[in-house]
């Protein structure tokens, strides 16, 4: 009777959100349940199975992210299929997809319920700083590609797009303590409550301390290394204001402060603090499900020298409706408004603001045929208001008085040939906008006057990079093996690559009353081709198995010379990893349960200053092993880099090098 109470639930949720589709109005878990798969509303607004959906996606689980045995979002992401991650400290990784992965790498886009939380100054996330507890995570959506059509504001290489539990159908409750080798100490607390019949809240708060690595580098001074440590806190409330009338309102705080590698690839102490709030309102109308959402991204990063003040406003609204059984529109209209304070020169600000309309259309066209297009037109329009620093050869506002107008579009198609058999086809165009930072944000003068030294600046005139990727995709289920396995060939081009400043190159030349200066300009294009596979199964007895290798061949075109694009930090020919590999098994029954995970990364380069040094090719083997007790405890420990003591992962001589590291869990849940 239960089972089929929640299959009755299910459908009738699935039914109800075809036809007003939203995140925030699908349970999940009872999807998850009924199709034994994840489900997801991303990419169309409608609940789509993992399998079905008109983009590159891997869904990460609940359960999954459960038995990683990771503290922390990129070693749970470095375990999929082309995805890049950088180790640079033990508070920082950079994440990229399918190389093109850089020091605060700006080309991904991560999202937590909607919301953005990559730092708009820099164009990156700060992975440390995310306001959420691993165990409130309901699933993780990887996406592969440009998405920006789809998903928003310059999602060009990619998107992580983070779901948490919802308050109104998942009770979460959850307390970890952590502790382990070099210091590691961490706590987090998850809680659920339900006031009355339409208001339900989850709370939760964390803190994470360790040790840096040990410094064995020559170049890397005691003062550039920081022990890391955060502190989050978040909010999470869902009323039901009529039967078809929810309002979800969602507060966060972080505080954290690490060693950093910058763009420039330095190590430097840095220190984050981010608060933001949001509130979304979902009607069911005669129109369709109409959604409003507004919210506020709040900023103050500290790197010696400099402060970086950084506010965003994001409002939107979308109407997802259906035409007949087989069509499904989505309709919406986004604002943006953008404004960093100049760094490290006080008295200016760079601004934008972003009028985004977009459309998205989802076809049925028969039970084996879905096409889906969409498209969205970003309006950029700069501005700068303050003084300038005497000696500056860019000193009136007037030349940020620009307008930026590009158009993103997906296409998808995805055919079930038969009930093992589907193949997918995405075209993709995706624009990857310059930062405040490189359109004027960076402002640091130097000590003398001109014409003596040396101005680094950015430019009011960078233009943004292009991202065309195609590609085609084909998965078989091997039901007689308990096992799914699938081939992705893609292709794509970025044009207009954005390149950073170097002191090694003048863009501007000095005069009698102004500095020499160095600024970020468009310096090349790149491509890159690539084939994915992977397989993964489950075996009686509680077994289960996946395997993926990822291959990218990346080219970029010479800008001057090749030097040129070492010198601007852009020679992603040479930093981009040919093969990436994971191999994952583990085993579980009513008390125990284990897992495995072993990584491969082919050599690359990185930087050291003005030059290009080696990282050789490495492994990593990491592990869990649990054991369930009574009253919902389960105590765990959890290794990392098991395989060395100390290893590079993503700087050579010139880094610090990653650690073993072994930490006990103590979770209580109920």
């Amino acid at each position: 009777m239960k089972k089929r109470n929640l299959l009755a639930a299910a459908s009738a949720g699935l039914a109800l959100a075809a036809s007003t589709a939203h995140a925030q109005s699908i349970d999940y878990g009872a999807m998850e349940q009924l199709f034994n798969e994840p489900v997801t509303t991303s990419a169309t607004g409608s609940p789509q199975r993992a399998t079905e959906v008109p983009v590159d996606m891997t869904i990460i689980s609940a359960a999954e992210i459960h038995r990683s045995g990771a503290t922390d979002l990129p070693t749970i992401l470095s375990r999929v299929a082309g995805v890049d991650i950088l180790s640079y400290a033990a508070g920082q990784s950079d994440v990229g997809i399918r190389g093109y992965n850089q020091a605060r790498s700006p080309r991904l886009l991560v999202l937590i319920n909607g919301r953005q939380v990559y730092l708009d100054h820099f164009g990156y996330t700060d992975w440390a700083s995310l306001p959420i507890q691993l165990s409130e995570i309901r699933q993780i959506e990887v996406v592969r590609g440009p998405n920006s059509a789809i998903f928003g504001f310059n999602a060009v290489s990619g998107v992580v797009n983070i779901i948490t539990f919802n308050p109104r159908f998942d009770d979460t409750n959850t307390v970890e303590l952590r502790a382990g080798t070099s210091e590691s100490t961490g706590v987090s607390v998850v809680k659920t409550v339900h006031l009355g019949k339409s208001l339900s809240v989850r709370l939760s708060a964390g803190a994470d301390h360790q040790n840096e690595w040990k410094d064995n580098s020559p170049t890397v001074t005691a003062a550039q290394i920081h022990n890391p440590s955060t502190v989050r806190a978040n909010i999470d409330a869902v009323a039901q204001l009529s039967p078809k009338v929810q309002l979800r309102v969602e507060g966060s705080m972080s505080n954290g402060s690490s060693t950093q590698v910058i763009s420039t690839f330095a190590y430097a102490q840095h220190r984050v603090k981010t608060d933001s709030l949001k509130a979304t309102l979902s009607a069911e109308t005669h129109l369709g499900l109409v959604q409003a959402q507004a919210y506020r991204n709040d900023l103050d990063a500290l790197t010696p020298g400099r402060q970086y003040l950084n506010n965003i406003t994001v409002v939107s609204v979308e109407d997802l409706f259906k035409i007949g059984a087989a069509h499904t529109v989505r309709i919406g209209l986004e604002y943006r408004d953008n404004q960093l304070d100049t760094a490290s020169y006080i008295g200016a600000k760079i601004s934008y603001r972003v009028l985004a309309p977009s459309v998205m259309w989802n076809w049925v066209v028969n039970p084996k045929l879905a096409l889906t297009a969409a498209a969205r037109l970003d309006s950029l329009t700069l501005e700068r208001t303050g003084g300038f620093p005497a000696g500056a050869p860019q000193h009136d506002n007037r030349l940020w008085d620009r307008d930026i107008k590009e158009t993103s579009v997906n296409l998808g198609a995805v055919y079930k040939a038969t009930a093992q058999d589907s193949f997918r086809a995405t075209y993709a165009r995706g624009v990857q906008a310059p930062t405040l930072l490189e359109l004027g944000g960076l402002l640091i003068p130097p000590a003398t006057a001109a014409p003596t030294g040396a101005l680094i600046t950015g430019n009011p005139t960078l233009d943004p990079a292009i991202v065309t990727n195609v590609e085609l995709a084909y998965d078989r289920d091997l039901p007689a093996f308990g096992a799914k396995a699938g081939i992705k060939v893609f292709a794509q081009k970025t044009e207009s690559v954005k390149g950073q400043f170097s002191t090694a190159a003048i863009d501007i030349p000095a005069t009698t009353t102004t500095w020499n200066t160095y600024t970020y300009k468009n310096v090349s294009d790149s491509k890159m081709k690539g084939v994915e596979v992977f397989a993964a199964g489950k075996i009686k007895g509680g077994y289960h198995w996946s395997a993926d290798t990822t291959y990218t061949d990346v080219k970029d075109d010479p800008f001057t010379t090749d030097a040129s694009l070492i010198l601007r930090k852009v020679d992603f020919e040479a930093t981009s990893p040919k093969y990436r590999s994971n191999l994952a098994a583990g085993w579980s029954n009513d008390k125990w349960s284990v897992d495995g995970y072993a990584h491969f990364v082919s050599k690359f380069a990185s930087y050291n200053a003005n030059l290009l040094e080696p990282v050789s090719s490495y492994s990593t083997l990491a592990g869990r092993v649990a054991y369930r007790l009574p009253h919902g405890v389960e105590v765990s420990l959890n290794g990392q880099n098991l395989a060395h003591a100390r290893q590079s992962q993503a700087k050579g001589p010139s880094g610090l090098q990653a650690e073993r590291r072994m930490m006990l869990f103590v979770t209580k849940s109920w």
